[in-house]
Formats: structure tokens, sequence, C-alpha cells
């Protein structure tokens, strides 16, 4: 395995790890909506089950469909993320670890939806009364990895220097 692919390797494997281990802490040590200041007026620690897609889209709708649709589209996102991820250099390491945080994120969640048909959420951030939708440590993954790649892609590319390149993988 080359080192590209270790390190997203590694880094896929650490948030599936870590995601998975804090939500079956909170599912063995609370009660489904019961919340925990953590820091006053701004996250708890609050167990809620989310059967939507990021921010609560589609929750609730469609059911016979909802669970299948989204292991889909997850599947097809991490083929894509794989196929993208071909083509970074093997020197272009916070692009690779990306990826890696956006695919660990990505079966996080896959496996809570074909385990439990829903996703475990349990971070609550909020400002007095406005809170941004519960979330756990994949879509925490998820959200870094992606505003790395579109920062990334909003880099200016040097000028090519004596032909072609080729990916690495």
């Amino acid at each position: 395995m080359s080192r590209k692919w270790g390190l997203a390797t590694a880094v896929a494997v650490g948030v599936v790890v870590s995601d998975q281990l804090t939500k079956s802490l909170v599912v063995s040590r609370m009660q489904l909506h019961q919340s925990i200041p953590l820091i006053d007026g701004l996250l708890d620690l609050t167990y809620v089950r989310n059967t939507g897609a990021a921010f609560g889209l589609l929750a609730g709708r469609l059911e016979d469909w909802r669970v299948p649709f989204f292991l889909a589209v997850s599947a097809l996102a991490l083929v894509l993320l794989a196929w993208f991820l071909r083509g970074v250099s093997a020197q272009h390491w916070p692009v690779i670890a990306a990826c890696g945080g956006v695919l660990g994120g990505a079966v996080g969640n896959m496996i809570d939806r074909a385990a439990f048909g829903e996703v475990i959420d349990f971070l609550d951030l909020h400002v007095g009364s406005y809170h941004w939708p519960a979330f756990n440590v994949a879509d925490a993954a998820i959200t870094v990895g992606v505003a790395v790649l579109c920062l990334d892609a909003l880099r200016p590319t040097p000028p090519s220097r004596g032909g072609e390149s080729r990916p690495e993988g």
C-alpha cells in the first residue's frame, strides 16, 4: 500500500473508530433526548437519532426507501471519493487526509443506517435559543474534510513545468 493510501486509510479508520466509540458511549450511558451541558450556553451532549440526511433532510419521509437510498448514495460517494483520491499527488497530504476524513465519516454514518435505520447524533451546538442541528464525530469529519477540499480547490495552481504530470497511486 502506498503512503497516500496508507494515510487516507489511517484517517478513515481513526474517524470510524472514534465515531462508533463515542456513539456507543452515548447510547449506553444516556437516555434518548437526554441533554448534559458541557459548555454552558454553547455546547450540550444531547442524545438524538436522525432518520434524515444532513440537517435532518428527508427525515420521516418514505421509510421503505429512505435507508436503502441513503446507503446507496453513501456508497456512490465512497466510490467517487476513492476515484478522486487516485489522482491526488502523494505529496498533497492535506487533501489525502481530508479525503480520509470524509470517507471515514461516510462509513461511520453508514454503519448507523445499516444497524439502526438512523444516525446517532449527540453534539448540540447552540447560542442562546439558536441551535445548530445535532451532529456526531462522523459529521464533523465530513464537514472538516469537505472544507479542506473546497479551500484546496480555491488555491491557485502553480504553472506546470516541463510537461504533463501523471496521477500517483
